[in-house]
Order: C-alpha cells, then structure tokens, then sequence
C-alpha cells in the first residue's frame, strides 16, 4: 500500500475574493488581498488568484484584471491569475488585451481563470449590459477569446496578447467539465454538488479531454475551503461567517459583509435560512492539522487532482492567515519553495 501522503505529490494554491468584514471599507479589503499575496509567496504556494463580483457589498473583488496587475507588482515569484473572469460580462478582445498586457508586463507569471456566471441579480446585469442568455454563448466567446492568443480573428488583432502563452482555466458549473475537455483546458472544480458529483465530472473530464491550448494531459485543480486551528470545535467556528454570508444572499438576494461568529450565534433564523445555514457548513475541510491532512489524502487520492486550490473566509483576519500559514507548513510547501 502507498503510505507517501497524496497532498505531498500536488501542487497548493489560493483563490481570494477579498471579502469585507463588517466594519471595513472595501478599498482596506483590497490592500488586505494584496497584503495576503505576499504572504502567500512567503509561505509557498504556487498561485493566488482573485475572483470577479459585481455590485456585491460583501464582495470587494470586481475588477480581477486589475486587482490582479497590483498583486503581481507586489510579488516576484507567485503566479497571478483569476478565478475567474466571467467572460459573458466581458468582450473577448478586451479580455485578451488585458491579459496580453498583464503577460508582457510579468511574463511567465500570469494564468487566465475564466467562468461563465453573469451577474447575481437581474439589476446588475442590465446595469453590464448583458442577462442570462449571454451564458449560452459562451462556447463562441471562449473560442474567439483563445484565437486571440494565436492569430486574431477577421483582420482583428488583439495586441499585445496575439504569440503570448498565457495559460487559461476553466471553472466548472454545469457542463463546465465536458467544455474543458472540448477545449483542452485545466479544468478547475468545487465539490459544490457533493462529492460523487464532483467525482464523476472529473471522470468525464479525462475520458472526453482533446489535446488544447492547456496542453495534451487533463489536470485537474480541486477547489475547497481549508481551515486549521487548534481544535475541530475552532475551525468549525470560523466557518460560520461565510456560512451565514450565503444563507442570507438565498433568502435576502444580497451577499452581506462577514459578521463575527458571536453575532451569527445570537441571529434568529428562519427555518429556511437555518437549512442553508446548515448546508452551507458542509464539506468543508476543518480541524487540527492532522485532520485536515487525512481529509486531503483522502480526497485527492479519491480524485487524483493535480492541485488544491483553498478559498477560505472568515470574520477573523488573523485566524484565516494562520491556518494558511499553518497549511503551508504542514504540507511543506516552504521546504519545496
């Protein structure tokens, strides 16, 4: 029987959508993104990347493009990219150009995480200029954004992106996984469906995968929530603010900022905010180092992913950078950096 650990042959990286506390501005949320990647790099992860979120007062991450520009020249080793860009909201060329600029300025750093949501509510996507119907497009918008990186399209050049390799993601909701597996893309996938769900996916992924722009071999990137801290009952708690956060944002339309446990303890809840309450609290991988590592061999050995990718939140800055911290060490990233 193998008794190398599985976490210990994959790579780690972060996915940050500068969440606001309650009480905080979101340009402090934004420098602390920025801040976070520094310590990242430190620490050894292989990528941070930044997500998109329109109109969200919870949310301060809206423009990744650029957010991404200032955490790269804040950083000299880290790779830098999106998770993602929601390329429906966006014109293909300007998304090429944008990343063609963030290439050229640091190269050999840069990756292109894109998804195809459009904005939360039927406001802000009138206020984008787009609704639900652009989704369907999104085969067209993905090919025409690639065929920018190669050669234009009808005489239309998208400089300073065309002959640059910028390596591009696909975020999978829905038919996410046979669509990186047309594209021949890095397919990039949340276990928000349950875990046999999930697993199936990847297994179509891999049997249906073409050689592309990604390369000739599928990888997958497994994103999930990590929490370490002293005890299980701790690591629990730090889960309940983002919890409450989606509990509210399906009964009330609007993702709030994150609220201090002791708060969300105290909050009545109606019986459907509670079943989302509670549902949001699980599948999260929680606890003392030692059990969040099992957890993670078991789930990378069940799904054979090239890469995790952790998105954690919570109220509490410092405890959210300490289990980072402490994920690092416990899997050796810094020794491998």
């Amino acid at each position: 029987m193998d008794t190398i650990p599985a976490w210990r042959s994959i790579r780690f990286s972060i996915l940050d959508r500068s969440r606001v506390r309650r009480d905080q501005s979101h340009p402090e949320a934004l420098r602390e993104t920025v801040e976070f990647a520094r310590l990242a790099e430190e620490w050894g992860y292989h990528r941070f990347w930044v997500s998109e979120h329109h109109s969200v007062p919870g949310v301060a991450g809206s423009a990744p493009t650029v957010l991404a520009a200032a955490i790269a020249a804040a950083t000299s080793r880290i790779r830098v990219g999106t998770g993602g860009v929601m390329l429906p909201n966006h014109q293909p060329l300007v998304v090429a150009e944008q990343f063609g600029v963030l290439e050229s300025l640091y190269p050999g750093r840069i990756d292109m995480g894109l998804g195809r949501s459009v904005g939360f509510t039927d406001g802000v996507r009138r206020a984008l200029g787009h609704d639900k119907r652009d989704a369907e497009d999104f085969d067209a918008q993905l090919t025409e954004l690639l065929a920018y990186f190669t050669g234009g399209r009808r005489g239309v050049h998208a400089w300073p992106a065309e002959g640059l390799r910028v390596p591009a993601f696909l975020l999978a909701t829905g038919s996410g996984a046979e669509r990186a597996a047309r594209f021949g893309l890095p397919l990039v996938i949340a276990a928000v469906s349950g875990e046999d769900a999930m697993v199936e996916a990847i297994d179509r992924y891999r049997a249906e995968f073409r050689p592309g722009p990604g390369g000739d071999e599928p990888y997958v990137v497994l994103s999930g929530s990590v929490v370490i801290a002293d005890t299980t009952a701790q690591a629990h708690r730090l889960l309940l603010p983002e919890a409450w956060s989606a509990a509210w944002s399906r009964t009330r339309g609007e993702f709030p900022a994150l609220l201090p446990p002791e708060v969300i303890e105290r909050e009545p809840m109606t019986d459907r905010q509670r079943a989302l309450f509670d549902d949001a609290l699980r599948g999260h991988i929680h606890g003392p180092e030692a059990q969040v590592l099992a957890e993670l061999d078991r789930l990378i050995r069940r799904t054979e992913a090239d890469e995790f990718l952790v998105h954690t939140s919570t109220y509490d800055r410092t405890a959210r950078l300490e289990s980072h911290r402490r994920l690092a060490d416990a899997v050796g990233l810094r020794v491998s950096a």
